[in-house]
């Protein structure tokens, strides 16, 4: 597969999960199917928003505004989550889930069009880091949620090496697309355990 096509294909699996996790979010807090799908829309696209806008110059105006498929997307996320969610009671595992899909997706396809795009390798990964966690924080203030990225549980660490490795890889001459699923599979492994086994990032002593 031709390297843009498999970052595309990438960029819009990472929008369909993270829409879904939106989606799902909304199921949660017992909004209607507008809510549901705003909450899809801003979830499956804030990262990548935000990705486009620091990259500038040519990223600009956005994938999410230039290319229909990038609004599809997450709206038939948002529809498929309204219609066919499972019991509340498994909601909340499951948008951990697919929201730990999500970040490792747009860790690595973040970073890897900021590459494409000349920015250097530590730029290229807080950027990958952030297309993963923007569009999660988005979700989290809209529906009244501290977002993850604010709280103890390892999160914005995952993304970071996931990242990481599409910078250190491109270093070293590999710009093969196994080089981005192996970073996403890296954030991804490393969340889910995180979730799992309750790591948390340090904590201030209270007096």
């Amino acid at each position: 597969m031709d390297g843009s096509v498999a970052l595309d294909v990438l960029d819009l699996v990472g929008i369909f999960v993270f829409g879904i996790t939106g989606a799902l979010v909304g199921v949660r807090k017992n909004l209607d199917v507008f809510g549901i799908q705003v909450l899809a829309l801003v979830t499956g696209l804030g990262g990548g928003f935000i990705r486009d806008v620091l990259i500038g110059g040519k990223a600009v105006p956005p994938a999410a505004l230039a290319d229909w498929r990038y609004l599809v997307v997450p709206v038939s996320a948002g529809l498929i989550t309204f219609f066919l969610h499972p019991g509340i009671g498994r909601v909340e595992r499951l948008v951990n889930v697919f929201d730990a899909a999500g970040l490792a997706l747009f860790c690595v396809t973040g970073a890897r069009k900021a590459l494409d795009y000349g920015l250097s390798p530590l730029s290229a990964a807080l950027l990958g880091t952030i297309s993963g966690i923007g569009g999660g924080v988005i979700r989290d203030l809209l529906s009244g949620r501290v977002p993850v990225v604010l709280r103890s549980e390892i999160y914005a660490t995952p993304a970071f090496l996931g990242a990481g490795i599409v910078v250190v890889a491109d270093a070293a001459g590999y710009r093969a697309t196994w080089v981005a699923f192996a970073g996403a599979v890296v954030c991804f492994v490393i969340r889910l355990i995180a979730i799992r086994r309750g790591w948390n990032a340090p904590l201030p002593r209270l007096q």
